[in-house]
Parts: structure tokens; sequence; C-alpha cells
């Protein structure tokens, strides 16, 4: 099955907000339980950051040395997804402001959704699971899997046109929040559309000349991701 196009989305100040303290303490828990270091998020740019990249910063931060980083990331990664499978709540009041009610059109429409996020792969399904999202998306490209999010992009876009759910005139976009959507949608050279609904300042997000700048996704049309309108009476 061949898809009309391609959404790509990130998640935290995209599709939920304010979903509250439990995934930087996830991240804090993995290091601690590992490592036994104390660390913390604080005075750290987490917004757009892909979380091993965190976890690095944390580590260096409280004093670990390159060698204990590399060699422990991966169980300190496996450990704070366990912590937030604990504990993360139930986030279908933190949706961002339209977010089912586009999901569900575009979804009617046919669009292939899938995720682009910094999380690590168990907390970003998790999230989704618990703000009541996940069934719109087909895969995803997590944390753990590229070094950058224009990296994850890549593996999205690779993964739909190996499954042959789009071909190479199939037009992509990436939705996010943050001066990182934009970029790695510009690095793949897909459509960049930003929304105003994380923290990041309009003007920042501006300066890097997004193709669609959105206050949220009320805004979103179905043109600025490449699909025609129906015509009237279909």
């Amino acid at each position: 099955m061949t898809f009309p196009a391609l959404a790509l989305f990130d998640i935290d100040g995209t599709l939920v907000r304010r979903a509250g303290a439990h995934h930087r303490e996830a991240l804090v828990y993995g290091v601690r339980r590992v490592t036994g270091l104390e660390t913390t998020t604080e005075g750290i740019p987490v917004q757009g950051m892909l979380d091993p990249d965190i976890i690095a910063v944390m580590m260096r931060n409280a004093g670990a040395r390159r060698a204990l980083i590399r060699d422990s990331l991966p169980e300190v990664q496996r450990a704070a997804e366990r912590f937030y499978l604990r504990e993360c709540p139930a986030l279908h009041d933190k949706h961002c402001p339209a977010v089912e009610e586009t999901l569900d059109r575009l979804t009617r429409r046919g669009v292939l959704l899938a995720l682009v996020t910094g999380n690590l792969t168990r907390i970003g399904w998790r999230k989704l699971d618990r703000a009541g999202l996940r069934r719109y998306f087909r895969y995803g490209a997590f944390g753990e899997m590229a070094k950058t999010r224009a990296g994850l992009a890549k593996l999205a876009i690779a993964e739909a046109r190996r499954r042959r759910w789009i071909d190479r005139a199939t037009p992509i976009s990436l939705i996010g929040d943050a001066t990182s959507d934009i970029v790695a949608a510009q690095g793949n050279r897909i459509r960049s559309i930003s929304v105003e609904t994380g923290i990041t300042p309009r003007e920042d997000l501006a300066a890097l000349n997004p193709d669609f700048l959105l206050r949220d996704l009320r805004k979103l049309r179905l043109r600025m991701l490449g699909v025609s309108p129906r015509p009237a009476g279909a």
C-alpha cells in the first residue's frame, strides 16, 4: 500500500506538553541505578535534544569520564525506560491543542503517520500510550537510533521506502516545535512545519525559515503536507 503523504511528528511540545517530571526523573534514575552517580537535568537545554545526549551531558556534568559514559549508556537507557514504564501517569489531559482532531483528519485522508523523537523508544511509545495517541502512529525513529535528529528523520524515511509505503515522489513533512526539528527537515530536504506549542520563542523558529510556522495544529492544512483537498461532494 502506498500512502499519499508521510507526516513525521515530534512528541514533546508537539503532541503533548506539560507531561510532568517523570521523563527527567527516569533519566536521573537510570544513571543512578547503573553508575551510582547523582545527576540532574537542571541547566541542560533539553528541548530538541536526544535522550542519549541528555544523559551524556548529565554524566559529564557530574564528573564522569568519557569511557564510563560510553560503556554505561546502553544500560542507563534501559534502566531509564523501565522506570518510565512504571511511573508514567495518564496524559490524556496533556495534549497540545487540536492533536486528536488533527490526527483523526490526517488518518481519514490516508496520510502515513510516524514519530521522529529524541525520546528513547520505550519512553516514547509509553508516553503516547498514556496520552491515548499511539493508535495513530505506524512506526517511529527514536533517540537511541541515530546521532542526530536529522539522522532519525533519515531512518524514518528510509523505513517507509523500504516497506514501499511511500515512493520517491511522496511528499514528506516533519512537524515539531523546536529549532532542531526544522534543521532535521531541511537536512533531509523535506517540508518543515513548525508549531509554537513548545517553549522555543517564535522568533527563533522563524529565523530558520521553516516552510510553515503555525501557532498550533489547529492551523495545519492538508495542502501543507502535499495532500490535495477532496473535491466538493466527494
